[in-house]
């Protein structure tokens, strides 16, 4: 008699006819001998069983339950082929739901696809909240609760300050426990994070913007005093802090849970994808988070009230919170299906056993301790489980391999925007404008063709590796573009005198005959661009006398003496804001930017899917919380300061701040372009030697090993042996 048709999905088995189950008792004195032992005959097979007994039609939970048997003679002779091998599930309840509430319509979404989607969702509200929103709004809250920048900088930071505290504790103790719920409540968590941060507008009074006399014009400079009384609203925020730790504590199951149960319940050919989509989705967030942010913030943040400033003004606060009250609604609202997510997806266990193990082998054999069923499951194992990891060196410098180019991305995501701005003589919003389309398609691009490629090309751990490798060395030659730079626009006092010659030792000379008359104050910055295409300080500066309101919104300052004197044909007027850059190195420029991020880009999927398969199974979780560590700690962390404190040795005019030092306004572009190639080699080679030293050390299973064997099968957590029939639709996602 002839098997009966079936086919794979994702759920399971699903048989289309009904099968005989009767299984003949085996014979007095002799035990039932497993499938694939002696041939496999007479025996009846133990099943890949979802836990859940059926009686009648299969469904997508229960299709793999019951029991499937060879009795008859024509039976035996149907030889067996090598492909999946069965395993029980020990009466696990696999449905979608919450408690005893499990519809059917949900189990539609029970699948690997449905999880998918919904983690990205998750994915993308946290980039959009942390990486987009914060950094789009926090000027208006400096400006809103009187805030210093080391102050802004606590309520950034505090972000990874709790991802580093909690990831040991939730990587380790949801990676043996049930990864939704960690999940779940990770994300309920993060959305009361954005609705704390949302909350000091609604606890404070109206924001009064302080009149101020007309500054910018000569004669007319009038300065704000230096010495002001400290504002009870700064202590809001510590309200912020614990805000965004809350977001750093709810995603932290995200990125090291949520990357486990994605693989976990694929087969591990298309795991690459689906967490390639996962992180891109997580990149596509910040994005968003800079548009939808910048959109509120041209709303007056006391809505509804009628305000005679415009957002250009340096008073004007916009609508900051409502970007966190949406996506704090919204966390909220997704972390209800998450929650209902089972511990593992119906037909998992068959990729689970499918998997062939790549863990790194250690010489002394340590590596199969974490295949024990009962290891990581009490505090007392996290010892041997750090030790574990720190004795595997491809992890190691797979780990160090990330730090390196985290420290890039932070880096460059905190000052890529500083640099486009100074390079080409751009506003603040037109650079993030530009380095928002080089980051979205060259970011996001990079992130999924690294998924892709793995897939495509069916790598293993080591080829894995090479692929990281030459991702790198080919992002480390396009860097060598930061040679070329975009000459600095001519600044009357800042980067030649006022007619025209160098500056005497480089040193800053504001003050000329023409605007000396004018009381001008180094405190007032607001550059304007004359009609000699020469910037100036200020209006007051440039000697200009009257101001008028254009109908495009700009504004344009007539009878400038400075200017006058400089374009003697004809009375001198200059124009609020920088003058335009015509840098015929800017398409060369953007194009080298771009390789270089795709490649960085390119690289973090296979790194990340490389370090999955380089440990145990049972050690996936806690090995991405160990990397998420090292990660932030050695890279997300001190980033942005390194490169930071190389681009702020470029500045050539610092902002006055009534005698102290405050922020930087103008950079010498040769020097920043320098420097950020030193930054840029760097980091790219270390992270070169850090891929090489894996790639020489990583020592695979040995080649015996039976496709299919995990280090499940070999300390006999199995119930049957490695012969096994295969299927069909064996390749079908």
């Amino acid at each position: 008699m002839a098997m009966p048709q079936n086919s794979t999905r994702e759920n399971g088995f699903c048989f289309t006819q009904p099968l005989d189950f009767s299984c003949p008792s085996p014979r007095p004195g002799e035990a039932a001998r497993p499938l694939g032992a002696a041939g496999g005959r007479d025996g009846c097979s133990t099943p890949l069983s979802n836990g859940i007994t059926s009686s009648g039609a299969p469904s997508p939970s229960d299709s793999c339950a019951q029991p499937l048997c060879t009795p008859t003679p024509a039976e035996e002779e149907t030889p067996l082929q090598e492909g999946i091998k069965y395993v029980s599930a020990e009466g696990e309840d696999l449905a979608c739901g919450w408690g005893g509430f499990t519809p059917g319509c949900l189990q539609l979404c029970n699948t690997s696809k449905g999880v998918l989607f919904f983690l990205c969702v998750a994915s993308f509200l946290q980039g959009m909240t942390v990486n987009g929103f914060i950094n789009t709004v926090i000027t208006s809250i400096e400006r809103r609760f009187d805030l210093r920048s080391y102050q802004s900088g606590l309520i950034a930071s505090s972000y990874d300050i709790a991802a580093c505290v909690c990831l040991t504790f939730v990587s380790y103790f949801g990676g043996n426990g049930h990864k939704p719920r960690w999940l779940g409540w990770g994300v309920l968590v993060m959305g009361l994070g954005s609705l704390l941060f949302a909350l000091p507008h609604f606890t404070t009074g109206r924001y009064e913007a302080r009149s101020a006399a007309q500054v910018g014009v000569c004669g007319g400079n009038q300065s704000l005093p230096c010495s002001q009384a400290a504002s009870s609203l700064s202590g809001y925020r510590f309200v912020f802090m614990l805000g965004q730790f809350l977001h750093g504590m709810g995603a932290t199951p995200l990125y090291t849970l949520g990357v486990t149960y994605l693989d976990e319940n694929v087969k591990t050919n298309y795991s690459p994808v689906y967490i390639a989509v996962f992180y891109t989705a997580a990149i596509l967030g910040p994005a968003a988070g800079y548009l939808v942010g910048g959109m509120f913030l041209n709303i007056y943040t006391e809505i509804g009230r009628e305000i005679d400033i415009a957002p250009e003004n340096t008073l004007w606060v916009g609508a900051w919170w409502i970007g966190f009250l949406g996506a704090g609604a919204a966390s909220l609202l997704i972390s209800i299906p998450i929650l209902g997510y089972p511990q593992r997806l119906p037909g998992s266990q068959r990729y689970i056993v499918m998997r062939v193990s790549e863990a790194h082998q250690l010489k002394d054999g340590s590596h199969k301790k974490a295949s024990d069923p009962d290891f990581g499951k009490t505090v007392k194992d996290l010892p041997r489980s750090v030790l574990l990891l720190l004795k595997n060196p491809t992890f190691i410098f797979l780990c160090l391999a990330g730090a390196t180019e985290a420290t890039l991305i932070a880096g460059m995501s905190t000052f890529g925007p500083k640099f486009l701005e100074s390079q080409f003589s751009l506003s603040a919003s037109e650079a993030a404008t530009f380095f928002g389309y080089l980051v979205v398609p060259a970011g996001g691009g990079g992130t999924f063709l690294g998924g892709f490629l793995v897939n495509k090309f069916k790598l293993r751990c080591s080829g894995i590796i090479k692929l990281c490798l030459l991702c790198t060395v080919s992002s480390l030659l396009a860097i060598f573009i930061f040679f070329i730079h975009c000459p600095n626009m001519p600044m009357a006092g800042v980067t030649q005198m006022y007619d025209g010659s160098a500056l005497p030792g480089g040193h800053l000379n504001l003050t000329a005959a023409c605007n000396a008359q004018c009381g001008c104050l180094q405190e007032t910055y607001s550059p304007v661009c004359g009609t000699d295409d020469i910037m100036y300080y200020s209006p007051c500066h440039a000697g200009c006398k009257v101001s008028e309101n254009l109908r495009n919104g700009k504004k344009v300052y007539h009878e400038c003496s400075c200017v006058d004197e400089a374009l003697p044909s004809g009375p001198g007027a200059a124009e609020a804001g920088k003058c335009t850059s015509s840098c015929a190195k800017k398409p060369l420029l953007l194009c080298f930017m771009f390789v270089v991020i795709l490649f960085t880009f390119l690289s973090s999927i296979p790194a990340l899917t490389a370090t999955l398969r380089c440990v145990s199974d049972r050690q996936r979780s806690f090995a991405l919380g160990i990397q998420w560590i090292v990660v932030r700690t050695l890279g997300g962390i001190p980033g942005p300061i390194a490169f930071g404190s190389m681009i702020d040795k470029s500045c050539l005019l610092w902002q006055d701040q009534c005698g102290e030092q405050g922020s930087c306004y103008v950079y010498q572009n040769s020097a920043m372009s320098r420097y950020t190639l030193v930054a840029g080699l760097v980091y790219k080679v270390l992270g070169t030697t850090f891929f090489v030293v894996a790639c020489l050390l990583y020592k695979p299973p040995p080649p015996e090993s039976a496709p299919g064997s995990s280090d499940a099968s070999e300390n006999g957590t199995s119930d049957l042996q490695e012969h096994k029939p295969s299927l069909p639709a064996e390749e079908d996602l």
